[in-house]
This record gives structure tokens, sequence and C-alpha cells, in this order.
């Protein structure tokens, strides 16, 4: 053991280390394909790419943010020394579990550092209990690519607000919601316009290479690109008609288009219509109170948080898609409160800890059972889902109470 470094965070990095093995390996153990999207989208998007095909995002519209396909080339081309020993895919799921795995490490040596306090050890453990609790989704899918960024981010707004726009920036041009946490930092901290204008330089740069390498209307394709796509199973507002479907009075069906599973009910395509109108609708909301509270004064270290939890939580509990993965937003909101305001931490990390645990059990443990709609895993969804609006619940009632006032001293 070096010197200087504590034995708090030589026993943090050690379950660190464990946690990701155990949870790399249970995506071959677990049922329903939790590796999946890996290796049956990513890497043939990722071949394409490094073979002369198409590229997703700049010859043809993609359902993502362009930066998202820079981590799949980087696996195919981590996963080249392995294929001749373990096969393709097997080389191209081990190489995107290094991907991730040395991200987090980033990101947790951020968080850790080398004798870390009582609140640095406190969001440390939070992340890894809460990466054992949600299982194999939590490293392979590309959300977990954003999540390390996220982190590092969302902990350097105060002492590098630029650096941390730019990590957020380039996190939301690989998947939309650390954009969420942008914005909350925008809004809280006095740094606001710096970081506001490096946001805007580091997308214009962004815009502007996706221009000269021939893209043009699939720039933003993926604002648009699942605008017609249904109501997912899982997502929080499809949850009266999984119930419906319990009695048959609904339907659970694949769409091929968009490789899901989705609600065919009466109703079920004009609920999913009004959710992202009422999401912008309560994200403009949050901010709006968040900007009150940050011109009345208030503390980076108090706001931030709650208002970057709100904002994520929105996220997800109005879309109309409910993936499992999308747990993983709610991990660097939480991390950054423990760090920031330990004091009101509990009750989300709690939260958030149990949604993983359930979604898990959710996806992969019992999706089956779930697609044939048996009450078992629809009980499950339905406490999953319900934690959702109640985390929502605590992050706005949090950020309402924030004292429009600087503290003479922030302790860590």
């Amino acid at each position: 053991m070096s010197r200087g470094v504590s034995a708090h965070a030589v026993l943090l990095w050690a379950a660190f280390l464990a946690v990701h093995v155990v949870t790399a390996v249970t995506g071959w153990l677990y049922p329903s394909q939790p590796m999946g999207d890996v290796v049956l989208v990513y890497e043939p998007w990722a071949s394409a790419a490094l073979s002369g095909g198409p590229i997703v995002g700049i010859t043809e519209t993609w359902v993502y943010p362009q930066l998202a396909l820079l981590p799949m080339v980087a696996a195919k081309m981590l996963a080249a020394p392995l294929v001749g020993a373990m096969g393709v895919s097997n080389a191209y799921l081990v190489a995107w579990a290094v991907l991730v795995a040395v991200l987090d490490a980033i990101a947790f040596a951020v968080l850790v550092g080398r004798s870390p306090s009582r609140p640095r050890r406190l969001g440390a453990w939070f992340w890894v209990a809460a990466l054992v609790l949600l299982g194999p989704i939590a490293l392979y899918r590309i959300d977990a690519i954003t999540v390390p960024i996220a982190v590092i981010g969302g902990l350097w707004v105060s002492r590098r607000p630029a650096v941390a726009a730019a990590l957020l920036t380039i996190g939301a041009w690989i998947k939309i919601w650390p954009g969420a946490l942008l914005a909350a930092a925008i809004v809280a901290a006095t740094t606001r316009m710096r970081m506001l204008l490096t946001a805007a330089a580091v997308s214009a740069a962004i815009v502007g290479v996706l221009l000269v390498l021939g893209a043009d209307s699939e720039i933003f394709g993926f604002l648009t690109e699942q605008t017609g796509r249904g109501l997912q199973i899982e997502a929080v507002a499809a949850t009266p008609f999984v119930w419906l479907a319990v009695g048959g009075a609904a339907r659970i069906e694949y769409s091929f288009d968009i490789l899901t599973f989705q609600i065919d009910a009466a109703g079920a395509e004009a609920v999913g219509a009004v959710l992202t109108p009422l999401m912008i609708v309560l994200v403009l909301v949050i901010a709006g109170i968040g900007a009150r509270t940050a011109m009345r004064g208030a503390s980076v270290f108090r706001l931030l948080p709650p208002l970057a939890l709100s904002l994520v939580t929105t996220l997800i509990v109005l879309n109309k898609v409910g993936s499992p993965q999308f747990q993983t937003w709610l991990i660097a909101p939480v991390v950054l409160w423990l760090v920031l305001d330990r004091a009101r931490a509990t009750a989300p990390a709690v939260v958030v800890l149990a949604l993983c645990a359930l979604t898990c059990l959710v996806y992969p443990l019992n999706y089956d059972a779930l697609l044939r709609a048996e009450l078992l895993p629809v009980v499950v969804l339905t406490l999953r889902n319900l934690l959702l609006v109640i985390l929502l619940a605590i992050g706005i009632r949090a950020l309402v109470r924030v004292p429009a006032h600087r503290p003479s001293t922030i302790r860590e």
C-alpha cells in the first residue's frame, strides 16, 4: 500500500473491482440476454463504421447522439486482439466491460482520491451498491459510458466549471440525459455564463465536425427518430395498461422497428402523445424554481443536488420508454448529493438503491414472466414505478426547501 493512501480508499477500490467483475460475469448467467444490445446492436454499428459501411448518425439517421458511436468503435478496436482467443462476440463483450470499468475507475478515482472524506466514502459506497443491485444492465448499455462522465462533471461544477460543462456536454452528445445535469449546473452555479459558453462551443465544434464528415439532416435525427414510438411496457405511464394486460384487456406486442415491447390498448397512444409535452413543461417548471432560488442567493452546494435529481427523474417518469438502464442516470445526482449535502441525501439514496434492486428483479430476472403479464413481475414493476414518482416528489420537495441564502461555511 502506497504511503498516504488510506485504508478506506483501499477497501473502496477492492469493493469497486469486485463488484465490476461480479456484475460483468452475471451478464452471462442471468436470463433475457442482458448483454444483447452490446453484441446484437452496438457491435454491428461499430463494424459497419470501421469497414466502410453506413455510419449511423452521419450517413443515416440514428436513435442516439453521434458521439455514442465512439465507445462502440473503441470497444471493437479493443476487442481485436481478443478475437482469436475468445471468438468475436465474446471478445466484444469483454472489451465493452473493460471499457466501462476503466471509465468508471477514472471517475471513482476523482471521487475517492487518496484519503476520501466521509461524504465521498458514502458516495463511493452508494455507487458500488447501486451497481451490484442493478446488475449487468448497469454495464452492458451505452448509458454506462455516460455515468462516469456525469459523476466527474458533477463533482467539478464548482472547482472546474468550464471542464465540467465540457464533460457534461460530451455526455449529452452520447446519451441526452447528462444535459439535465448541465442544465442544473448552469441554473445553480454562479459561473453559469462560463459554463453556458463552454457548452455552446463544444456543441458547435461537434456539429462542425459532423458537417465536415457529411452529416446534414442526420445531425439532430436522435431528437426525432423515436417520436412515433409507442408506450413501452416498463414506462411509468404504462403501468395501468400493464395491469389491463393481466386481465386480458390489453396486449404486449413487440415492435421490430425499435426493438422493444410496447402496449397495445385503447388510450395507450393518447397517453404516449402527451408525455413529452408534459415532460417539457415540468422540466421548465423545475428549472424555474431552481433559477428563482439561485437568484435569491442559494448555495450551489444545497441547490444543485436536488435540482439535478429532479430534472433527471423527470426525464424518466414522463418518458414513453422505461428501459431498465435508465436507473443508471440516477447514480450521478445522488453521488453528488451525498458529497455536497449528505445530511439531506439519505432518503434519495435509499430510494435509488431500492429502484436498482426492483429494476433487476423486473429485468432481466423476471422479464419473460412480465411479457406474459404474470402477476408477480407486474406487482414488482408497479412498485418500481411508484418509487420513481416518490423519488421525483422527494427531489422537488427538497428543491423548494433550499434556503435562499449562502451559509458562511460549507463542509464536505
